[in-house]
């Protein structure tokens, strides 16, 4: 039987006077990958802000392992076991690749399980074996991404909050990166919620999807089934119809439970 880890209810976040979300719901179960979808401005990465404390909701619920934790210090939902990483992966760039990585894992204190860990992270991103005394500054963006994820999986997460991973990258890098995301989640099970413009490449990772329009939850379903929704493939992988107004127009609003 499944486990709920992460659920959102009925969200309202705010900038200033402007409402960045309007009332989302979705779920995140454990050891699923789950991705949200949407264009520029669409409200994902406050949805990853309000969840990770950056935050605080106006109105809605943000419930992990059954405890409601708007509203608290991102320092305290970081303890509970969520790693945020953050959208153009904001490494500390005047410290080394080992630097970065112990920093992931600055709450915890059983040094042994830490260097098992730094090692696991070397295997999946070999580069930053060979770089590790470099400073995260003078990294590729490729490999700063890579070592953005590295430092997250050095706290053991819970769940792992990703914020346009394929950002800025090449469309190697970015399959790269996604296959080694894919194998993070088969053979470590780790729960990922994971926003993305990439349509194609989310859903590939993905198992279930939420896509989101002007802050609202429009359509969710499992990854497959989005995959081949008309709305879908019109909006994110391939023509889209244009209103007069130059606003995208939905076909048709779909909701699969």
């Amino acid at each position: 039987m499944s486990k709920t880890v992460l659920e959102v209810k009925n969200l309202e976040s705010f900038y200033g006077p402007i409402m960045a979300i309007r009332g989302a719901s979705l779920k995140v179960e454990k050891g699923q990958v789950v991705t949200v979808l949407g264009a520029n401005g669409a409200g994902k990465s406050t949805l990853l802000k309000t969840i990770s404390g950056i935050m605080d909701p106006e109105k809605g619920q943000v419930i992990f392992e059954g405890e409601e934790i708007q509203g608290k210090e991102p320092h305290s939902i970081v303890r509970r076991g969520i790693v945020h990483v953050p959208e153009g992966r904001e490494v500390f760039p005047l410290l080394t690749v080992d630097e970065n990585l112990s920093l992931g894992a600055y709450t915890r204190g059983d040094k042994a399980e830490i260097e098992k860990d730094r090692e696991m992270v070397f295997e999946y991103f070999p580069i930053l074996a060979e770089r590790r005394g470099q400073e995260a500054g003078t990294l590729s963006g490729g490999q700063q991404q890579m070592l953005a994820i590295g430092r997250g999986l050095m706290l053991r997460p819970k769940i792992m909050l990703l914020d346009e991973p394929s950002l800025g990258l090449s469309p190697l890098l970015v399959q790269e990166i996604f296959a080694i995301l894919k194998r993070l989640n088969t053979d470590e099970g780790v729960t990922m919620m994971l926003v993305e413009q990439n349509a194609k490449v989310a859903l590939d990772l993905a198992d279930m999807g939420y896509v989101m329009e002007i802050g609202r939850i429009v359509m969710d379903g499992t990854a497959d089934r989005l995959m081949e929704s008309e709305d879908i493939k019109a909006f994110y992988l391939g023509h889209q119809e244009v209103g007069a107004r130059g606003e995208r127009r939905w076909k048709r609003k779909k909701t699969w439970r």
